[in-house]
């Protein structure tokens, strides 16, 4: 065959992968959202299944000699992107037996619908043995694929890849040194919840103005649709078909909200990726560190900022007159700003959100490593929670089993969302080099110039470069935590008179 059939045959394949990884997402998203409890076992047995023929193509010998035959071809642009990163993940996979492949599919099913049951019953016993099996997998998929350094990297390179522990972890501690003090200074002048938010919000219209929301930063909601689920999360098959999941609280105005932002963030991303490579490499995000920024983005410097509110406080009024008719912008940026040492990662405010990170990284390698064990988790999470923000959970949910990655064996997950927001920062500040003054813009109820700059800076790009390349090429720096701490320190620095 020519280079050109071959490469044509080499697509066909790529795209029957993405598909049976897309029906997997599918039946996951499922899961999530409207499968009835008793399909869990059921769920996890085709999940397996799928996970095993898409493990059996992807290491197909005759694969593996079309892709090495296309690596040691010419090829430019986003054909010779495509054929690197399939052979990077080929590479990965054909040093994993298929039966550890299924095993950890349906393990990971199954003890997802053990951490719901165990959050529910406040019961970290019943998710523990669950999780050290997940953990004990995740090991033996480490030893199989191999690692430089750290075990850690083996865990941190499937959601943020090149990316390595022995960079990152300098990086962070550099954040945690300047950040803590900031988090002490604010909590010496921390101010209660405001008294004209504590009442009840109509689920219906919380929903209503959610999505009136969402539309607004421009999502598309004929490639896309909002469910509630236990944790939310954003899913799909591509471009054209983008889930968002939420929760409501019936006495929170908020969370739900700020929660919709997050997702709407990335499922922004997830349509501003180049269609015309649907189902290959080059139409994938670069990291879950670059797709956190657009959701961490949007959440905070444009959801959280005043200027949003001067524009969205009168929309949100007619869903609940009587609740805010006395509510003025200020009072809302105050409130939807508010700094509190919280339990629960989701809901945590900017300042303190990057603490909860920090915690969980050290807990993963420690994790890992062997330095503790599972049964430790609850105590040693307590005690963290304790010496860094003067908390301390009462209970198993609020605490070690508030999170879903853990159920999903997705260690090395939670670092990327710090990285977001050192992203995030550093994006945003460029975006207001490029588009001048964003805040008047935000007050006018118009976002879409932001959306068009990240659409042709961040999502157009697919997987074209690393998120440390893509960052440098569209700052011009190499990514630092200046722009994040200086945009903390000056924004709550105003609001807690500092």
């Amino acid at each position: 065959m020519s280079v050109t059939e071959t490469y044509d045959e080499f697509c066909l394949r790529v795209r029957e992968l993405s598909d049976l990884g897309h029906a997997a997402g599918m039946l996951g998203w499922d899961q999530e959202t409207q499968m009835p409890k008793r399909g869990a076992q059921g769920r996890a047995s085709v999940l397996g299944t799928l996970a095993g023929l898409h493990h059996e193509k992807l290491v197909d010998p005759q694969f593996a000699d079309l892709v090495e035959s296309l690596a040691d071809s010419v090829l430019e642009g986003d054909d010779e992107i495509n054929v690197r990163e399939t052979r990077r993940a080929q590479q990965r996979a054909m040093r994993l037996p298929k039966e550890l492949v299924v095993e950890l599919s349906r393990t990971q099913s199954l003890a997802h619908e053990a951490w719901v049951e165990a959050r529910s019953a406040d019961d970290f016993a019943q998710f523990q043995p669950w999780l050290e099996k997940l953990l004990g997998l995740q090991l033996r998929v480490a030893e199989a694929v191999g690692y430089e350094g750290s075990v850690y990297n083996a865990f941190l390179d499937e959601f943020e890849p090149y990316a390595r522990v022995e960079q990152m972890g300098p990086l962070l501690e550099q954040l945690r040194k300047r950040l803590v003090p900031l988090v002490g200074a604010i909590l010496d002048r921390q101010r209660g919840p405001d008294p004209s938010f504590q009442c009840d919000w109509d689920i219906g219209k919380q929903e209503a103005f959610g999505r009136q929301v969402i539309g607004d930063l421009g999502f598309d909601w004929d490639a896309g649709r909002l469910d509630v689920s236990v944790h939310p999360f954003c899913g799909g098959v591509g471009p054209d078909d983008v889930r968002l999941t939420t929760r409501y609280q019936a006495d929170q105005l908020t969370s739900s909200l700020f929660g919709i932002i997050h997702e709407t963030g990335h499922g922004l991303y997830e349509q501003g990726l180049p269609p015309e490579q649907a189902g290959l490499p080059v139409c994938e995000s670069i990291s879950l560190g670059i797709h956190e920024s657009q959701s961490r983005m949007l959440e905070n410097m444009v959801g959280r900022s005043r200027a949003f509110w001067q524009h969205q406080l009168p929309r949100m009024q007619e869903f609940f007159p009587d609740q805010l008719r006395s509510v003025d912008v200020e009072q809302m940026y105050r409130e939807v700003n508010r700094v509190e040492a919280s339990m629960i990662r989701v809901e945590a405010d900017e300042v303190t959100y990057n603490l909860h990170i920090l915690l969980r990284f050290e807990l993963e390698q420690a994790l890992v490593a062997g330095e503790i064990a599972v049964a430790d988790l609850p105590g040693i999470w307590n005690e963290r929670m304790e010496s860094y923000l003067g908390i301390r959970p009462a209970n198993d949910a609020e605490g070690v089993l508030q999170d879903i990655h853990w159920s999903s064996g997705l260690m090395g997950y939670f670092p990327t969302y710090t990285l977001g927001n050192l992203y995030a920062a550093q994006l945003f500040v460029q975006a207001r080099h490029d588009l001048g003054d964003l805040e008047a813009q935000f007050a006018r109820g118009e976002t879409a110039p932001l959306l068009s700059w990240l659409r042709e800076k961040v999502h157009s790009r697919g997987r074209r470069v690393t998120a440390t390349q893509l960052v440098e090429e569209v700052t011009g720096r190499p990514l630092g935590i200046d722009d994040l701490m200086n945009y903390l320190e000056g924004k709550f620095g105003e609001l807690y008179d500092l």
